[in-house]
């Protein structure tokens, strides 16, 4: 009953981020009797199901714990998921009320249902120093609403069917008008300008630079955010994330295999022209034979 309300004002979905952060932060202050404490999230905002309808939902990446002002930082062992639950949904249905797009009385019928309609799941945990995992949390985090290798053509009927994840089994499998499918698809085409990664807690961009230029005014811990790494690990940064986009390493010499090296970068707009009009200019290579056959 709520889902259409962030699909057809898609502000929300940004609000729906930041209220599970909100939770997330209450329940770990509530937890340790810390009215300070500051977690770290990195929030992924994703609307597909399996099926590819509208179900708007976020994954995380949350610590373990939380810091506090001078830096230090303390585990938590357990979070209550029921009682966070309960905490979302508070927050999500004074959201849409404080929108004026449900009513009290909708309210009302809603926390009288025996299932809430909400749910949260943290049982995955990504133990330190297990980057390939991280890695791979990250990729699921930010995966595309549509897996290719899940969808057949029957050439008989025309139709498509989308199969369902590896696991999951359903009972009746669907299948699709081939526009019925590419609307599904659409839907979760993002607005422009509209970020689906949000930063929250000690994690967040403007804390983290605060921190890493000596800004003691900014709020959130000290000390939970290294300095900048130096010019050096930024450069092998960049070609590392080329690499595991596009599968290429940009260092590799297309000719002969060859590690290169990074000697300058050219910014000055006059130095970069003169380079790409010298190349321009040089004759190409006559055209080798070839054998038709």
């Amino acid at each position: 009953m709520l889902r259409p309300y962030f699909l057809f004002h898609r502000e929300l979905l940004g609000e729906l981020a930041r209220l599970a952060y909100e939770t997330v932060r209450e329940m770990m202050r509530s937890a340790m009797e810390e009215p300070e404490a500051c977690p770290g999230m990195v929030a992924v905002i994703q609307t597909f199901g399996s099926s590819l309808k509208w179900n708007p939902h976020i994954h995380a990446i949350v610590t373990r714990g939380f810091f506090l002002d001078d830096g230090s930082w303390h585990p938590i062992p357990y979070v209550d998921t029921h009682k966070a639950e309960l905490v979302f949904r508070h927050k999500v249905l004074r959201l849409l009320r404080d929108k004026d797009l449900i009513t009290e009385e909708r309210i009302d019928l809603l926390l009288s249902w025996r299932n809430s309609g909400f749910s949260i799941h943290n049982h995955t945990t990504v133990y330190p120093n297990d980057t390939e995992g991280l890695h791979r949390l990250a990729c699921y985090l930010m995966r595309a609403p549509v897996n290719l290798s899940r969808l057949r053509f029957h050439p008989e009927s025309k139709l498509l069917l989308y199969e369902p994840k590896a696991g999951h089994e359903v009972d009746d499998e669907e299948l699709l008008d081939p526009l019925e499918f590419v609307a599904r698809v659409l839907i979760h085409i993002p607005e422009p300008r509209k970020h689906l990664v949000h930063f929250y807690g000690a994690y967040a961009n403007r804390l983290r630079s605060a921190r890493a230029l000596g800004d003691d005014s900014a709020e959130g811990p000290r000390g939970c955010v290294e300095a900048s790494p130096p010019r050096r690990a930024l450069r092998k940064r960049w070609a590392e994330l080329i690499y595991r986009i596009y599968e290429v390493d940009p260092l590799t010499c297309l000719r002969c295999g060859a590690q290169m090296k990074i000697l300058a970068f050219i910014t000055e707009p006059t130095v970069i022209r003169r380079i790409l009009d010298h190349k321009a200019s040089q004759p190409r290579a006559p055209p080798q034979p070839t054998e038709l056959q």
